[in-house]
């Protein structure tokens, strides 16, 4: 079962902070501060333009360049900081990218920056252009190629390249220094990959990821920040990576201004940043707006959201209802079977929900998947492992399978006392026919408003209640962690795929073989509690 990381007071990288020694054994820490400090930017308002070298950020140069091993060589070899938007990430981000082609130069070695998209990945590369547009020596030092992203140190033939993770661009890089931007952001991790094997290839790398929260636990950014979490809390040892870590507990008071100032650290500085008095303003709007109090929760405080960007769900009350679940003691007994067979390109799920004697309820869920999606899927979600796990079934070829679905159902069908089959006509008749012509109970689950409203709300019930046994399977948890319920104007709501972050096919399934499971129970029909003032919510 997967769970969440949990908040500990050594998010808080105290050190910044204090007074504390940082070893500097080789001078290089006090190296990389000069040449700092000797910049200029053309919106600093210090005297000279100077660049604005902040107490917590000439701390946090001092230990990732200045702590080195004995024979002088790089101890730090990934730094991951995640910070809270405003707190001029990027305008660090560039001057570490010139720190690396200027007293940290290699002759003819690549330096890069990499962000989600085109348009991302160019605000580092403005600001190391307006860096060095602001001091005559860097001017005439540098090569400026606008027009393909790149930087050249004249007299070494150093270089640095921006780069976007929505292009084909990432192999063959050797990267001496990478600065990848807002990881929460990546969808694929292909550049990801390229830039990691890219860094390996040379001695005396650095790999400096600057992020914010994200939302979601199967990415990219979650596999590093957890491995991040665990260094900090010192679950993990290992020197070589320095997590910096601004985050706020999920259950604090997200209006609280202590805790924005815990967790900005640019607010501890004179004039400090962000804006407070920004702040201030869109968290007094934010209180009559659910999304937006989880967009400041997400980038302002850096609470990981765990599945769509307005949860519907609290996965931590998902996670309650795990309990163990073993299918074989409970064969025999009544089961509804719920079906979601949208797209036979991606994702279906198979739900069988099997009330128990105790008046919880049993809820396994089968996904299947093509073997091509599988290969495709390269953002982070571990379809693969989902596979080894038993979770997911793979279909031969680019498509569902249908027979290898419906040999499943029928398998369930032999195994329990299914009371019905409920599908959505429009994407599976022929399944359908099959199953009816051999007298199985199948039923129609048109995939609207009216059908879905109590079925939603008995799913709910039954997590509030902890009454959903589904053993902590995480393919499912990662599809509810998806779900985003659409509402009408009488409180009638459905699972709405298109405004929902990923797939959510399973859970569908799931609220699908619950819904029928309490209303066969029951005796009740869907159509007794949707609301009867609006006729078009029959149209199927």
């Amino acid at each position: 079962m997967t769970k969440t990381t949990p908040y500990l007071p050594s998010s808080h990288p105290s050190w910044l902070f204090d007074d504390s020694p940082i070893p500097d054994p080789h001078g290089k820490g006090q190296r990389a501060v000069d040449f700092l400090r000797a910049l200029k930017h053309p919106k600093s308002t210090a005297p000279g333009r100077a660049f604005q070298l902040d107490p917590w950020v000439e701390r946090l140069v001092r230990k990732v360049y200045g702590d080195t091993k004995p024979d002088g060589t790089r101890r730090i070899k990934t730094v991951f900081a995640l910070i809270p938007r405003g707190n001029r990430k990027t305008t660090l981000g560039a001057a570490l990218c010139l720190l690396a082609l200027g007293p940290e130069r290699v002759p003819g070695s690549q330096v890069v920056s990499a962000a989600v998209d085109r348009d991302q990945a160019r605000i580092a590369l403005e600001e190391m252009k307006g860096v060095i547009a602001a001091h005559p020596r860097l001017e005439a030092a540098f090569h400026v190629q606008d027009t393909k992203n790149r930087i050249t140190h004249r007299k070494s033939s150093a270089f640095y390249r921006a780069m976007s993770a929505d292009a084909a661009t990432a192999h063959g890089r050797t990267p001496v220094f990478a600065l990848v931007d807002e990881l929460h952001a990546w969808k694929k991790r292909d550049l990801w990959d390229a830039i990691k094997t890219g860094l390996v290839k040379t001695p005396g790398s650095l790999l400096v990821v600057t992020t914010t929260a994200g939302i979601g636990h199967e990415n990219i950014a979650y596999e590093t920040y957890k491995y991040a979490k665990a260094v900090a809390t010192g679950q993990i040892e290992d020197d070589a990576f320095l997590p910096i870590i601004f985050e706020a507990d999920p259950k604090e008071d997200w209006r609280d201004e202590a805790v924005w100032h815990r967790v900005n650290p640019g607010l501890s500085c004179n004039p400090p940043y962000p804006d407070i008095v920004g702040l201030r303003q869109m968290v007094r709007e934010a209180e009559h707006r659910p999304a937006d109090r989880e967009m400041i929760r997400q980038l302002h405080l850096n609470v990981w959201l765990d599945g769509a960007a307005n949860p519907e769900w609290s996965l931590d009350v998902w996670d309650e209802n795990a309990g163990e679940l073993d299918l074989s003691e409970l064969e025999g007994r009544p089961a509804w079977v719920g079906v979601d067979l949208a797209k036979r390109i991606d994702l279906c799920a198979v739900a069988i929900a099997i009330p128990m004697e105790d008046g919880r309820t049993a809820l396994h869920v089968q996904s299947f998947c093509p073997a091509g999606t599988i290969r495709k899927r390269t953002d982070g979600v571990p379809y693969p492992l989902w596979r080894d796990q038993g979770y997911l079934t793979e279909c031969p070829g680019d498509a569902i399978d249908l027979e290898l679905v419906e040999n499943y159902i029928r398998g369930l069908c032999e195994r329990f006392q299914v009371e019905e089959i409920a599908f959505d006509r429009w994407h599976a008749q022929d399944v359908m026919k099959s199953l009816e012509a051999d007298g199985l109970p199948v039923a129609e689950f048109p995939q609207n408003i009216a059908t879905f409203a109590r079925p939603v709300i008995d799913f709910e019930a039954a997590m509030f209640d902890r009454k959903l046994v589904h053993g902590g399977n995480p393919l499912l948890r990662w599809a509810v962690g998806n779900v985003v319920l659409y509402t009408d104007g009488s409180g009638n709501r459905r699972p709405l795929k298109e405004k929902s972050i990923d797939k959510i096919d399973p859970a569908v399934a799931a609220i699908i073989a619950n819904g029928r499971a309490a209303q066969g129970v029951s005796g009740r029909s869907s159509y007794d509690d949707a609301d009867l003032s609006d006729l078009s919510l029959f149209a199927v």
